[in-house]
């Protein structure tokens, strides 16, 4: 039977966080959780345990082998530790004479009372012996048979490690998402709606021939990220971005018209008279957008009032490595009915 495990510099306790363990009646709220159900839900709950200062029940996720020479010195490694936080890996496994064996990676952010905070990373090895075969109390479940640690010096975020012993690698990961969505976080993260900082963007893929594309010459990708914002009583905005195998991750700027548009004694619930394209700008929103993978294009549709009798429209078509407006209709007339009229059409010869 091979475990591989982690050099056990940091053997479960954080001695070196130094601060009087908290007083029951100051222990914050952690949720209770007591699962014995996986090796990791038993890691999990092992944490519980010590983020509530139940240090019993911790002691109590080991089997014969404990993480110290007794209970007192146990508890006494924690002293000063305010919270821990743990993430776990892909787990492992592996039978051997009436047991198996699991190993699974684990990283762990300790912040003490001051809010320092250290991290560590390294692997658990876990045992589960055949519950058909113990005939006679007591019962023993699945229990930790071992876990090193070792400092990690790099974000919490990156320290677990990939996988323990002979488990599988962990999946591969999207970095084009991973840019993209720090990306929308760093800039949109204090303006957007709550609910909508969480969700995951949707994501396309866009294959396409290259306008100087010679015969055999491999498809091109473009990936496209939509992030729903925010959501107001009749219209919702996003924010789009891209990339591919040369570009790093950018947001997507749709262009608008900037239009004049006049009314009969200057009353916008009058006779329209005339709408007209002074210029051109920039925006990073886009309302009550879509993508339409079939055709190619998004589209955007801003009520300026919740009937939609009034609003501004626009058709962005992916060309050659990026989207470009191809036509923009305006219906300026607050009349009940939605009537809007081109004012930028690139999908007809002039």
């Amino acid at each position: 039977m091979r475990r591989a495990l982690f050099a056990a510099t940091a053997f479960l306790a954080l001695a070196p966080i130094g601060l009087p363990v908290l007083a029951a009646e100051d222990t914050p709220e952690t949720p209770y959780v007591d699962d014995r159900s996986s090796a990791d839900a038993v890691v999990r709950s092992l944490y519980s345990a010590i983020n509530r200062h139940e240090f019993a029940r911790a002691w109590g996720y080991f089997g014969d082998t404990k993480p110290a020479k007794d209970f007192d010195s146990f508890v006494k490694g924690y002293d000063g530790t305010d919270k821990v936080e743990v993430e776990t890996g892909a787990v492992s496994n592996e039978g051997a004479a009436g047991s198996i064996f699991y190993n699974v990676p684990v990283a762990i952010r300790a912040t003490d009372k001051s809010g320092g905070e250290k991290v560590f990373a390294g692997c658990y090895t876990l045992r589960q012996v055949n519950a058909q075969i113990q005939a006679a109390p007591p019962f023993d479940p699945i229990h930790i048979e071992k876990g090193a640690l070792k400092p990690f010096t790099a974000d919490f975020e990156e320290a677990l490690p990939p996988n323990c012993g002979d488990g599988p690698p962990p999946p591969k990961k999207d970095t084009a998402l991973e840019q993209a969505k720090k990306a929308f976080l760093a800039t949109y993260g204090d303006q957007c709606d709550k609910q909508f900082l969480a969700d995951e963007p949707e994501v396309f893929s866009i294959k396409y021939k290259d306008k100087n594309a010679q015969p055999g010459d491999p498809d091109k990708e473009t990936r496209l990220f939509h992030f729903s914002c925010s959501a107001a009583a009749y219209n919702e905005n996003s924010v789009y971005y891209m990339t591919d195998e040369l570009s790093a991750v950018q947001q997507l700027q749709f262009a608008e018209p900037e239009t004049d548009i006049r009314y009969e004694n200057n009353d916008s619930e009058g006779k329209l008279l005339s709408v007209t394209v002074v210029g051109f700008h920039t925006t990073g929103w886009a309302t009550n957008s879509d993508y339409d993978p079939d055709a190619h294009t998004i589209t955007t549709f801003n009520k300026w009032r919740g009937i939609g009798d009034a609003s501004d429209s626009g058709t962005y078509l992916f060309r050659n490595g990026d989207f470009s407006l191809v036509q923009y209709d305006v219906d300026a007339s607050y009349d009940g009915e939605e009537n809007p009229q081109t004012v930028v059409d690139y999908n007809t010869a002039p």
